[in-house]
């Protein structure tokens, strides 16, 4: 069941979750709740009580761009190309890795380290469509035999890697996502190269 939140409390958490984005944006995923609650002007209880660990607050910092990840899975299972829904999951996961480092940190954990159960819903449904664009993508011989789901997170956790420690990022994950996204393609049968979509 929701609770709505008293008009102070309300701002009480905003105030916490402003002050911990800054603090990502600063570089510090650590999210230390102490220092958090300094700089929010709030007491140290306010903090824990909206957010009662670590990676409570991490998982809020990341619902949104969750919210917009399973948004844009749920795309990717409704294209007419199959290709075509791979190439948007791949693209919205590299993306929301690389522009939400909340994000990548939930993503690249497991279930079991999840503070909320909206988090692990999200997760299970996010595996579901994945696998559902993967399954299409296979059945229309698109897809490279043998590939799994943990094969294709892994690939773009690696890829996220290599873009960020590249000498200029924003100029590389296009050119990343599409080296990914061809040594994903299936090889077509009669050894032809495949053209590009």
């Amino acid at each position: 069941m929701t609770t709505t939140l008293r008009a102070d409390a309300a701002r009480n958490r905003e105030r916490v979750l402003a002050t911990a984005r800054a603090v990502v944006a600063e570089g510090d995923l650590s999210l230390p709740l102490n220092e958090i609650a300094r700089r929010a002007g709030v007491g140290v209880g306010t903090v824990y009580r909206h957010f009662p660990t670590r990676r409570a607050l991490l998982e809020a910092l990341a619902a949104d761009a969750f919210a917009t990840l399973l948004d844009q899975a749920r795309a990717a299972t409704r294209g007419d190309d199959p290709w075509d829904g791979v190439e948007l999951l791949l693209r919205a996961f590299l993306r929301g890795q690389l522009d939400d480092p909340a994000l990548a940190e939930v993503l690249s954990t497991s279930a079991e380290e999840d503070a909320t159960a909206q988090t692990t819903a999200g997760r299970e449904e996010l595996g579901a469509l994945a696998a559902i664009v993967l399954a299409r993508a296979t059945r229309a011989g698109r897809l490279r035999p043998g590939l799994t789901l943990d094969d294709l997170q892994h690939l773009v956790c690696g890829t996220a890697f290599a873009v960020r420690i590249a000498d200029a990022p924003d100029r590389r994950v296009e050119l990343y996502l599409t080296v990914l996204l061809a040594g994903l393609r299936a090889p077509d049968p009669t050894g032809a190269a495949r053209p590009a979509d």
